[in-house]
């Protein structure tokens, strides 16, 4: 059985929980939400997979 768990949702998932319960971080949590999605497409997500 191949499981397949792609990262950039995970992330969106952890920001989006973190804004409802911190709002007061939200420019720092989209920030780093940015840069892992930028770095994530720029290197690929190939060595994040779990097969």
């Amino acid at each position: 059985m191949n499981t397949h768990l792609a990262v950039t949702p995970l992330i969106s998932l952890l920001a989006g929980i973190m804004i409802l319960v911190m709002p007061k971080l939200l420019n720092f949590i989209v920030a780093a939400y940015l840069i892992a999605v930028g770095l994530i497409g720029l290197f690929g997500s190939g060595a994040l997979r779990v097969s």
